[in-house]
């Protein structure tokens, strides 16, 4: 992902995000979860492709 704050439906095959659990790429899903947090004075973003993704890698 080039921009955190893109217009929706801006990825493309080069620049959206993959899925931290599965690696699957995430182009434009409704189901899209992200996380953000601080690590070492960074922002950090982790991309899940859905929910059951997302429950996974936090369980």
């Amino acid at each position: 992902m080039v921009d955190p704050v893109s217009d929706v439906a801006e990825d493309t095959e080069e620049t959206a995000p993959t899925c931290a659990t599965c690696g699957e790429t995430i182009l434009n899903e409704p189901t899209h979860r992200v996380t953000t947090e601080v690590a070492d004075g960074a922002v950090v973003t982790t991309h899940f492709c859905d929910e059951d993704c997302l429950s996974a890698y936090e369980g």
